[in-house]
């Protein structure tokens, strides 16, 4: 009986953590400006008949563009991300991460 309620109080406490921990980055990233620096960065390659493959944030799930993200200095276009501050970068994670396919709320339009 012990060994379950520390078990569910261990549980519930990795849970606050997370979700503190999300809630934190949230508010570090403006997804507002995001949409705004991937329009002027990205996709001016990123559209249809672009240089690039066409892309918008229902283009994938979030677990997608977290990886796109974790490996961003792997891309082609890894000298364009270069460009961006770590805190314009961010931003723009947010916005494609907040408006994947499978999040709470998708972009409605490309």
């Amino acid at each position: 009986m012990m060994v379950k309620r520390v078990g569910i109080t261990a549980i519930i406490m990795a849970f606050l953590f997370v979700t503190i921990g999300l809630a934190m980055a949230g508010e570090k990233a403006n997804a507002r400006k995001g949409k705004y620096l991937f329009r002027k960065t990205c996709r001016t390659c990123h559209i249809e008949g672009g240089s690039a493959k066409e892309l918008s944030p229902v283009s994938k799930t979030q677990a997608q563009w977290q990886r796109v993200f974790d490996k961003v200095d792997q891309l082609k276009c890894k000298d364009e991300w270069a460009k961006l501050s770590e805190k314009d970068t961010l931003d723009v994670y947010a916005h494609l991460h907040g408006h994947a396919f499978d999040s709470p709320s998708p972009a409605k339009c490309k």
